[in-house]
């Protein structure tokens, strides 16, 4: 595996960022490092194609001869019993405006990823190695941005020219409050007469029962269940309209049609009787 990238940051400032192992750490993209382990450890997870397989392990970063670097790895997937292997050797060339991190090893891998195509892998590997190196890059610059260092304070009872400006008095014509416009009565607050029609008597009797009935509404709400007041029959002009009772008549009416054709019967019985004896 061979591949380049060029930054636009010096080779000096590069070096520095790949001397400290937390530094590199923030600039591999993705990684997730483990509470309390070594500085480049963790979970990475690469995306090849269509497909994302997770990694965890660790990477060990030391510095060879010259300006090379040399990056050995080893990582397990995190579901799945795959690994790599890897074997990285970094070297910074000076370029004009810039430098150029010129990448070179070889990795062996099995478990999913050796199942994807080798052209995704491949892809997925360089786009992986552009972003290390621009994270490297930022980390270089952002580290050598230095602060502007504020102005020493100036001693008690003296100031700069700025602050005598600021704190000299003002144009008295320019401080002066305007005089207050006097603010007009708006029609929303005024108070709403009273309607030269006088409320008609019924509405007033309405309102009483109204009254009293929500009166006698929360009387009887207080102290039940919510499901009794739920299932209480409604009371008031809302209460329903009890169905017309059937009129049923007195008990001496009711005997008296039996009666009647009982009397009937036994008149025709005691008429036949007579017949036949004579």
């Amino acid at each position: 595996m061979e591949h380049e990238v060029f930054v636009p940051v010096p080779a000096e400032r590069l070096r520095e960022v790949l001397d400290d192992p937390a530094r590199v750490a923030r600039a591999v993209p993705g990684l997730q490092q483990d509470a309390g382990a070594e500085p480049v450890a963790g979970r990475l997870k690469i995306r090849v194609g269509s497909h994302s397989v997770t990694y965890r392990g660790a990477v060990r970063v030391s510095r060879r001869d010259g300006d090379a670097y040399a990056v050995e790895g080893e990582a397990e997937e995190s579901r799945g019993s795959g690994s790599v292997k890897l074997s990285l050797r970094i070297a910074l060339r000076a370029a004009e405006d810039g430098c150029t991190v010129v990448y070179d090893g070889t990795a062996s891998a099995d478990g999913r990823i050796k199942d994807l195509p080798a052209d995704a892998v491949e892809s997925a590997v360089t786009r992986l190695l552009d972003r290390f190196a621009e994270h490297l890059a930022a980390a270089a610059t952002g580290a050598n941005d230095e602060a502007p260092t504020p102005p020493p304070p100036a001693p008690s009872g003296q100031g700069t020219g700025t602050e005598a400006e600021e704190k000299a008095p003002a144009d008295p014509g320019l401080t002066e409050e305007p005089p207050a416009i006097p603010e007009r009565p708006s029609v929303f607050g005024a108070d709403v007469p009273p309607s030269s029609l006088g409320p008609e008597a019924g509405e007033d009797q309405e309102d009483e029962e109204d009254i009293a009935e929500a009166a006698h509404a929360r009387r009887t709400m207080i102290g039940r269940s919510a499901e009794e007041v739920d299932h209480a029959p409604p009371r008031g002009r809302y209460a329903p309209v009890p169905a017309p009772q059937t009129v049923t008549p007195p008990a001496p009416l009711r005997w008296a049609a039996p009666a009647a054709a009982l009397a009937v019967a036994s008149a025709i019985v005691a008429v036949r009787a007579l017949r036949r004896r004579r």
